[in-house]
């Protein structure tokens, strides 16, 4: 009897042991169940809650980056996040300040478009370890951990620039007309324009009389510059290698005030108004036209698939000093008076009355 009652007694231990182990490996079950729940969670989280995005604008006293700034918003918000905007007005240290401002309310991606792209690493760095992606706008910032790079191809654009001038001017004497020096934009233009210039000049048919840069991209920085460069050579330009139509703008009206306006080749870049109007009137030469609704709204769906943990598709990557950099690269579009209907009005960048607002009508080229 009492083998019996050990032998029962046993059975029924074996059987708690076994409901035990049972149940703890229920639990570890749930454990893997519940932590997949949370992560699963944490995602879709990310995927609905309102997205903060602060955008800090360089200057936006330039027409350029008021139609960035409007159509960066739309395409934002449809992706249903809002934008906090601000414009550094061309000074670094308030670009700093806002972007340490923009960080403290609590964004959840910067997207910069730098007015100085050397001045920007400790805010940069500051996003990186708060775990806040940052996204250079059009501008590459340098030495600094940035987690996107989305721009047209500025190389190219200076490309684009010489190539129409030694085309239209295939020799003579030019004038280097560069943008703001802290710009790293401003250096891959050089870049571009020097592939193309440097074997005319090393063969002879190109004389550069003059090169320098215009303090933040600026029309009257780019005024004084040629006043003084026309004197220098008693009016012998035959070409201005003009970076910006900001910068063109005021080399115009230097020589619109010795009455050489459209007498000599000058080119532009962004499309402004002013400088699509001086082009339907023939006194600039050319312009640059970056469509703006593919850099803009490129850039707040990086910004969003950044924060949502996506990858970014990139062309290429590119060194930063710091980091290699995932580079969104865009083409950029060559505008003459040939074909301005074709893609600034086509586009409706510009209105085309605006545009020919001083042509005369019987000179304004037929609507298709």
């Amino acid at each position: 009897m009492t083998w019996k009652i050990g032998k029962i007694g046993m059975i029924i231990l074996i059987g708690f042991l076994m409901i035990g182990c049972g149940q703890a490996v229920g639990q570890d079950d749930v454990k893997d169940e519940v932590n997949e729940d949370i992560g699963a969670n944490d995602k879709e989280e990310k995927e609905t809650e309102k997205i903060t995005i602060g955008l800090s604008v360089a200057d936006l006293t330039l027409e350029r980056w008021q139609h960035d700034r409007d159509i960066f918003v739309e395409r934002a918000e449809e992706l249903g996040a809002e934008v906090l905007v601000q414009s550094a007005d061309g000074q670094d240290e308030r670009q700093l300040s806002q972007i340490q401002n923009m960080l403290s309310q609590g964004v959840d991606v910067l997207v910069i478009i730098a007015n100085n792209s050397d001045a920007l690493s400790p805010v940069v760095e500051q996003a990186h370890e708060e775990g806040i992606p940052v996204v250079a706008y059009d501008r590459l910032i340098n030495n600094a951990p940035v987690d996107a790079y989305v721009s047209f191809d500025n190389v190219r654009v200076g490309e684009l620039q010489a190539e129409y001038l030694i085309e239209t001017v295939p020799t003579g004497r030019y004038f280097l007309l560069g943008g703001a020096p802290t710009d790293n934009n401003a250096h891959m233009f050089r870049e571009g324009q020097m592939n193309v210039l440097q074997p005319l000049i090393d063969r002879g048919d190109i004389e550069v009389v003059g090169d320098q840069w215009a303090d933040g991209w600026s029309a009257e920085n780019a005024l004084s510059i040629i006043e003084n460069a026309l004197t220098s050579n008693n009016n012998q330009i035959d070409a201005i290698v003009a970076t910006n139509d900001s910068t063109a703008g005021g080399a115009i009206q230097a020589l619109t005030a010795q009455n050489l306006a459209g007498e000599v080749a000058i080119s532009g870049q962004d499309a402004d108004l002013a400088a699509v109007q001086r082009i339907a009137e023939g006194i600039q030469s050319m312009t640059i036209y970056k469509p703006i609704k593919d850099i803009a709204t490129r850039n707040a769906e990086v910004a969003i698939e950044l924060v949502k943990g996506g990858e970014v598709v990139s062309d290429e990557r590119v060194d930063n000093g710091a980091v290699e950099v995932p580079f969104v690269k865009l083409e950029p579009i060559l505008v003459t008076r040939d074909n301005i209907i074709d893609t600034i009005v086509f586009d409706q960048f510009h209105d085309f009355d605006e545009i020919y607002r001083n042509v005369p009508e019987e000179d304004r080229p037929e609507l298709p």
